[in-house]
């Protein structure tokens, strides 16, 4: 444990932080299944369930929760990824 008090409040606000990135980063995997399995299944809510996963993923990048690259790159796969679903059904 940390005697300087600087360093007692670094150590809050960083498990603070941790705690919300852990679950920013959990919606993040939620969504993005979402939006696979429906447009898997092929219902009218896919193109609304990924509107809001890629929502979620900007803004995760733009709170630095993930890198932009990152950020750039999970939208890349989720889009290829339903695109060949589209191609397939």
């Amino acid at each position: 444990m940390a005697n300087i008090k600087s360093q007692i409040k670094r150590n809050r606000q960083n498990e603070v932080r941790r705690l919300r990135n852990k679950s920013v980063r959990a919606e993040l995997r939620t969504r993005t299944k979402t939006a696979l399995r429906a447009a898997e299944d092929g219902t009218e809510a896919a193109e609304q369930a990924l509107r809001l996963a890629i929502k979620r993923i900007d803004k995760a990048a733009s709170n630095g929760v993930i890198h932009k690259n990152q950020a750039a790159r999970r939208k890349s796969r989720l889009m290829r990824r339903i695109g060949e679903l589209a191609t397939e059904g």
